[in-house]
């Protein structure tokens, strides 16, 4: 009898949603359909961390959670992830993509979805960080820019921002930024992009520029990572830090491509260079967000 009992306890905690979710959901933002994935650990809490997570150029949501992968991370240390999907699969991120040709208006879509998951999860207003790859990479940029108050940290791969648009770093807020030196898509020297076009600064020059903002020490702290895997790539780190924590990281993958480190080698090298095993961008981007939370105003 005792052990019936336990048995049926043990199917009822299994029933009652023990495990970890992954559900579709949408908001309508502009009397649009916006939709995105949310992943809800199992034992998640209130006032739970958020990262929004969001794709490349022709990416998708559902692709975004598995290629930057922060499950294991969230199932570990309790956080929510939401991947949201872009309008033509893209995101308006000023610069000439689809989204910015049909006048999607993404930095409300990120508000509107972030107040969504607050009231929706009881998620932590204080505690919601933003990371994208190449196009959502070049979003984040935007974000940190224009909804910084929102926003405690945020971490950019592949990507960096445009000279040219409207929006500028003038806020603090802590920001990382990866990129690798042999990126055939986002020039690590800056300059000229092709495809969405624009004129975006060099890895050095957006460090550089979020130091000023978030009022840094000029002189970097700088790190060669130990070499895991010869595959061709070494990782430097730079740290850059304020007199009351804000801290702006950059991290150069020498011989990298246009990939997620540690990642997958998602298209041939040819087309996008070579991946890095000697960086895991989802462990240091968390390592990096949970340091950060936004002050009370």
């Amino acid at each position: 009898m005792k052990t019936l009992t336990f048995l049926s306890l043990l199917l009822l905690f299994v029933s009652t949603g023990a495990t970890a979710q992954q559900k579709n959901e949408s908001i309508i933002v502009d009397h649009m359909r916006r939709e995105f994935v949310t992943y809800l650990p199992n034992g998640l809490a209130d006032n739970a961390p958020v990262i929004i997570s969001l794709h490349g150029r022709l990416g998708t949501a559902a692709r975004q959670m598995i290629f930057a992968d922060f499950r294991l991370l969230a199932d570990r240390d309790k956080f929510i992830i939401v991947c949201p999907q872009g309008i033509e699969r893209s995101w308006n991120d000023g610069r000439g993509t689809p989204a910015n040709s049909r006048g999607v208006n993404d930095v409300k879509f990120i508000d509107e979805l972030i107040t969504y998951i607050i009231s929706t999860y009881h998620a932590d207003p204080a505690r919601v960080y933003v990371t994208g790859m190449s196009n959502g990479g070049f979003m984040t940029s935007r974000l940190a820019c224009e909804l910084n108050k929102r926003i405690a940290a945020v971490a950019v791969v592949a990507a960096s921002m445009d000279q040219d648009e409207g929006y500028k770093p003038t806020q603090s807020i802590p920001v990382m930024y990866i990129q690798g030196t042999k990126d055939p898509l986002v020039p690590f020297a800056g300059g000229q992009m092709k495809g969405a076009g624009g004129v975006i600064y060099s890895h050095e020059d957006i460090l550089k520029k979020w130091v000023a903002v978030d009022h840094c020490d000029s002189k970097p702290v700088v790190t060669n990572l130990p070499i895991l895997v010869n595959d061709g790539t070494t990782v430097t780190k730079e740290e850059y830090t304020s007199n009351d924590g804000m801290k702006v990281i950059g991290f150069t993958i020498v011989d990298g491509g246009h990939t997620w480190p540690g990642g997958t080698q998602y298209l041939p090298k040819f087309m996008i260079g070579s991946l890095s095993k000697n960086l895991n961008a989802c462990d240091e981007i968390w390592k990096f967000f949970k340091e950060n939370k936004l002050s009370a105003n």
